[in-house]
């Protein structure tokens, strides 16, 4: 669980695939005078490397090759793609299926016993099994409903990706007091100049 994660209450269960969404940040808006940069946290594949290395998802001696890197990075790209979508779009096949494309190169297998009773488990011992674990997040997080929760702010100028906290789950932006402001207040200004 990374300081974001944990600052933004992001639960256990689903902090690897917030945090591995939000590597690519593509804000770029001005806050208090500060302009954002977008940034890739994933240039390359030692970044990912560390990246997995911090949230112990890396094996000891596994070596992430560009090959793994191509496919972390088409998975991001398919995560992202699917978190954009309305949590009831989400339901519909064309929009899973990229990501289900994607997550086939994890491939799992289910282990009975311990405390949940059952749980997903790479089948494989490389340093693809460290990114197995973002696909048995996904998993567990989709039969639990948890995953609706985690969505990506529909402000243009941000696409970060949030846990909605709010009791309805109906929240559109990462933060109401930055993006969603940001919006109406541009929103207010439109519907000014139509006026005069």
């Amino acid at each position: 669980m990374s300081k974001q994660s944990r600052q933004f209450q992001v639960p256990d269960a689903l902090a690897n695939l917030y945090d591995f969404a939000n590597t690519l940040d593509l804000r770029h808006f001005t806050h208090h005078g500060v302009p954002h940069q977008r940034h890739d946290e994933l240039a390359g594949a030692a970044d990912l490397a560390a990246w997995m290395a911090q949230r112990k998802l890396l094996a000891a001696g596994a070596k992430v090759t560009p090959a793994l890197f191509e496919i972390a990075l088409g998975l991001r790209a398919s995560l992202r793609d699917y978190l954009q979508h309305d949590p009831a779009e989400r339901r519909n096949k064309g929009a899973a299926r990229a990501l289900n494309a994607a997550i086939a190169a994890f491939p799992l297998h289910a282990e009975l016993g311990g405390e949940a009773g059952a749980r997903l488990h790479a089948v494989r011992d490389d340093a693809l099994a460290g990114l197995s674990v973002l696909a048995a997040e996904l998993y567990d997080g989709a039969r639990n409903g948890s995953l609706d929760r985690l969505k990506m702010c529909a402000a243009e100028e941000c696409r970060r990706v949030f846990f909605d906290r709010s009791k309805p789950a109906t929240r559109r932006w990462c933060m109401s007091i930055l993006c969603g402001n940001r919006i109406k207040t541009r929103a207010y200004r439109e519907r000014q100049r139509g006026v005069d």
